[in-house]
């Protein structure tokens, strides 16, 4: 637990299910206040914003489009009206269409760089437009994948979009370091997700994942959340730039261990 934590007030992007309700819910646990944001499903936000509560933390739901500069612009104005200042933003909203490169429609590339990267650029430029204008010494967390390193297949959009994600978060870091800004990157492995859920996979498909893992286990969201509490806090006052890769060792080509 981080004390210097308790009572900061966090935008999580995306924070209805998977990593995001993981980091919101940690946020909880860190007695901070916390804007949940989802796009769609509601019931998730409230079971998010619920276990917030639980855990002696703040919950605001918001349903916004964080691909869309109004959605931003709402999410800010919720965090700051509501909770009177914002701390900590987390762009963790994403998701992929799995296609061949050659079959991928224009329509499916466009959508998963506006939310993943386009939606990543206007919450860390409202975020910082805010905490520069009030000199808040905040940070900007930014949720990419090891896809930022290693080729997916069918999936070039999305590796697009999360390499995208870590140079931008570099430039960003870099340009607001001497403010008291940070900016950095976590990147999962594997994690089981409702997107990516570990008990739907049949035992040969599990092995053939676990393959890829070095310590042959699946991620929990938790684990995400442990480090996106650790980069919010003063414990790591002296980090900008960075990715930190939260994978099992996926990106140490574990495939040599075969």
């Amino acid at each position: 637990m981080y004390p210097d934590l308790q009572g900061k007030t966090a935008v999580v992007t995306g924070s209805s299910k998977g990593i995001g309700q993981g980091i919101a819910e940690r946020f909880g646990r860190e007695k901070m206040k916390v804007v949940v944001n989802f796009h769609s499903d509601s019931a998730g936000a409230e079971k998010t914003a619920e276990v917030i509560k639980e855990n002696g933390g703040e919950a605001l739901m918001n349903e916004a489009d964080v691909s869309t500069e109004e959605g931003v612009r709402e999410l800010l104005q919720t965090a700051v009206k509501e909770f009177g200042s914002l701390d900590v933003w987390v762009n963790n909203a994403g998701f992929s269409v799995d296609s061949p490169s050659h079959k991928l429609s224009l329509e499916d590339w466009q959508r998963v760089i506006d939310v993943n990267l386009t939606g990543a650029f206007l919450g860390s430029r409202a975020a910082l437009e805010y905490m520069m204008e009030n000199e808040i010494k905040g940070n900007i967390i930014n949720i990419t994948s090891v896809h930022q390193q290693i080729p997916k297949v069918s999936n070039s959009h999305y590796t697009a979009t999360k390499s995208g994600l870590k140079g931008m978060t570099e430039t960003m870091a870099l340009e607001y370091a001497e403010y008291g800004i940070r900016v950095n990157s976590i990147a999962p492995g594997t994690i089981d997700t409702p997107a990516n859920p570990a008990e739907d996979k049949d035992g040969e498909e599990k092995k053939k994942v676990l393959r890829k893992i070095p310590m042959r286990r699946i991620g929990q969201p938790e684990q995400i959340a442990a480090a996106a509490a650790w980069l919010a806090s003063s414990e790591a006052d002296y980090v900008t730039g960075t990715t930190l890769f939260v994978d099992g060792g996926m990106t140490l080509y574990p495939s040599q261990l075969d």
